[in-house]
């Protein structure tokens, strides 16, 4: 009797062990279990430790509720400039509800996946290339709107989008690299002009100063010797100043004027007449002689 007793006892135990071993469930800290008993969802949702379900009768679907990083492959798309580019980006979600993640949607991850790319082309085509290039915060933030509107039924939010990569064709680029260059020699010549502006109203206030006092000059030729001499050359050049020039200037007499002869002014009385000449008889022709000499 007590042998049959300990038998049935370690039967009951065994399969209480079998039954707990095949109804138990552990559920992580980060995940959530959805509970089907029979095809039909229950109202609650088994949260992190452990759990027991029905054998055979219930089944659990864990659902990750960490926030999931999506690489968007690269889309290829014409700009509102008609400029074809390629953009890739990257998405970042996470499910709020677990329940409707598992019953609305059959693979949340492969939706957001496809709705990601259809709302980045259509980014793209609705954008210009200095929007895409400059003003991606603004773009991000478009893009999390369109994919974040759908899957807000699905038990899914939108985290964060962020474009990573603009790819351009190599003619696009190197039409950028020569405006950028452009751009850049022009903003240098007119620093450079700027620095000439400067550099001469300071010269010009220099010139002034020392006008008026002329020993400044000599003094400020000193110091330019002075730091040429510092270098060690061979050659010194010593410019000449131009005050001596213009001192050697004042200093030279003036040449005389040049006085032409003048000429003796005759009255008109004191001009001599031309003789009239008597102006020279026509000489008679021979062959006239010889025509009257016939006639004679």
């Amino acid at each position: 009797m007590v042998e049959e007793l300990v038998a049935a006892g370690a039967a009951l135990a065994s399969v209480g062990a079998v039954y707990v071993m095949a109804a138990a469930r552990v559920v992580k800290q980060y995940e959530r279990g959805v509970v089907l008993r029979l095809g039909r969802l229950r109202p609650e949702v088994r949260g992190p430790g452990f759990t027991m379900i029905v054998p055979g009768i219930d089944k659990l679907r864990k659902v990750n509720m960490q926030i999931v990083t999506m690489p968007v492959p690269g889309q290829e798309g014409i700009t509102r400039d008609n400029v074809t580019v390629r953009v890739d980006a990257v998405v970042y979600f996470k499910v709020t509800a677990p329940a409707e993640a598992i019953i609305r949607v059959e693979d949340y991850r492969f939706a957001v996946a496809q709705m990601a790319q259809t709302s980045l082309r259509s980014i793209i085509g609705k954008s210009e290339l200095d929007d895409l290039l400059s003003n991606r915060e603004k773009l991000n933030q478009g893009l999390e709107l369109m994919i974040d509107s759908p899957a807000v039924e699905w038990g899914v939010t939108i985290d964060r989008v962020e474009i990573k990569d603009v790819s351009l064709p190599e003619t696009m680029k190197r039409s950028m690299a020569r405006q950028a260059e452009a751009d850049r020699e022009r903003r240098a010549r007119v620093i450079n002009a700027d620095a000439e502006l400067q550099a001469s109203k300071k010269l010009a206030e220099a010139a002034k100063e020392m006008s008026e006092q002329p020993a400044a000059l000599q003094l400020r030729l000193l110091q330019t010797v002075v730091a040429v001499a510092a270098e060690k050359n061979s050659t010194l050049v010593l410019p000449f100043p131009v005050e001596l020039l213009r001192f050697l200037e004042r200093a030279a007499p003036a040449p005389a004027p040049v006085q032409q002869p003048q000429q003796p002014v005759r009255s008109v009385e004191e001009q001599p007449v031309q003789e009239q000449l008597p102006s020279p008889q026509p000489r008679p022709d021979p062959g006239s002689e010889g025509s009257n000499s016939g006639q004679d």
